[in-house]
C-alpha cells in the first residue's frame, strides 16, 4: 500500500479517535457532574415602576425541583440553602416540584419549608405538579395538583392558583400573580391580574415562559418562569435540540418581552439524569428603580 495512502488512512483514524474521545469525555460529564453542579445567577434590572425606596430589591428564583429517583435530596437541600443564603426580600418558586410520584411530595414540602424570606415564598404550578407531559393537556393523575398545593401551603409557602397578593415593603406596595401552567389548560391570567393596580410593580409567576406571550396588554414589570431546563442539553454544534422550534427564543436567560422582563431559570432538578451546558440554577434578581434603558445584567 502507498505510503500517502497510509498516513491518510492513519489521520482519519487519528481524527476518528479524538471525537469518539472528546464526546466520551462530554457524555460522561453531562451524566456525572452538570446534573448536580448548582450554579448562582445574579442579574440586575430596571423596573420603571419601581419606587425609589425599593432601589435594590431582592428576589431568589427557584423552579423545576422534579423531586424523584434521579434527583439526589442533598442536591435539593443545598440549592434551598444556596437560595436561603443570598437573603432576598422574597423568593419565588416556579413549578414542577415533582416529576411524577405523589410519593416524593412529602419529603419535598420538608425540604422547602426550611426556605425563609422576610415577604414570604410564593409559588405555582408547574405541567408535572397537574402531572401533564405534553401540550395536549392530558393529565394522568387528577388529584395530585390539589395534593402539592396541599403540601406546600403547610410548608408555609403561598401558592398562588390563578390569584394575586400584596406585600409591603417600605410602605411601598408589590404584586406579585401566579398562574397555574399553561399546558394544564387552568391557566386564567384574567383572573389572575383582576385586582392588579396600574401603579404598582407587578412580578408574574407563571412556569412556562411562553404566558408571557398571553398577556395581551396586561401590565407586568417582571415574569418569572422556568420549564425549559435551558433546554437541557445545548450540544455543541447542535444547540438546544430538545425544545421545540417555538420556545427557543425563551430558552433560557433575561429576555425583554415588550414592555415586560422575562427570566426563564434553568431549574434545579432534571427529567433525565443528563445536562450539558445549562446548569442547574438559583437566580437572585436585584432590582433598580431607574428609568427603562435597557440596563440589566
Amino acid at each position: 500500500m502507498p505510503q500517502q495512502q497510509l498516513l491518510s488512512r492513519h489521520s482519519r483514524a487519528s481524527r476518528l479517535a479524538r471525537w469518539l474521545g472528546r464526546n466520551w469525555a462530554r457524555i460522561s460529564y453531562g451524566r456525572k457532574v452538570e446534573p448536580t453542579w448548582l450554579e448562582l445567577t445574579q442579574h440586575q434590572l430596571s423596573l420603571p415602576s419601581l419606587p425609589p425606596i425599593l432601589h435594590g430589591f431582592r428576589i431568589v428564583h427557584l423552579t423545576d425541583l422534579h423531586a424523584g429517583r434521579s434527583v439526589p435530596l442533598w442536591h435539593l437541600e443545598r440549592s434551598v440553602e444556596a437560595a436561603n443564603a443570598q437573603r432576598a426580600d422574597l423568593i419565588a418558586l416556579t413549578g414542577d416540584f415533582v416529576h411524577s410520584s405523589v410519593r416524593y411530595v412529602p419529603l419535598l414540602a420538608r425540604t422547602l419549608s426550611a426556605l425563609k424570606a422576610p415577604l414570604g415564598v410564593f409559588a405555582v404550578l408547574g405541567n408535572h405538579d397537574f402531572a401533564v407531559r405534553s401540550a395536549l393537556g392530558i393529565r394522568t393523575n387528577r388529584k395530585l395538583p390539589q395534593y402539592v398545593e396541599e403540601a406546600l401551603r403547610n410548608a408555609g409557602i403561598q401558592v398562588l392558583r390563578n390569584r394575586s397578593l400584596t406585600v409591603c415593603c417600605q410602605g411601598q406596595s408589590v404584586r406579585v400573580v401566579g398562574v397555574d401552567d399553561l399546558w394544564s389548560g387552568a391557566c386564567d391570567l384574567d383572573k389572575a391580574f383582576h385586582e392588579a393596580k396600574s401603579h404598582e410593580p407587578t412580578i408574574l409567576l407563571a412556569h412556562n415562559p411562553r404566558v408571557a406571550e398571553h398577556l395581551n396588554g396586561r401590565r407586568c414589570d417582571l415574569v418569572l418562569s422556568g420549564h425549559t431546563h435551558g433546554g437541557q442539553i445545548n450540544w455543541p454544534g447542535y444547540g438546544r435540540f430538545l425544545l421545540g422550534r417555538r420556545s427557543r427564543h425563551l430558552a433560557a436567560g433575561l429576555y425583554r418581552h415588550r414592555d415586560a422582563w422575562v427570566y426563564v431559570n434553568r431549574g434545579v432538578g432534571h427529567g433525565f439524569r443528563f445536562r450539558f451546558g445549562a446548569r442547574p440554577e438559583v437566580a437572585l434578581l436585584e432590582l433598580r428603580a431607574t428609568s427603562w434603558g435597557g440596563d440589566a445584567s
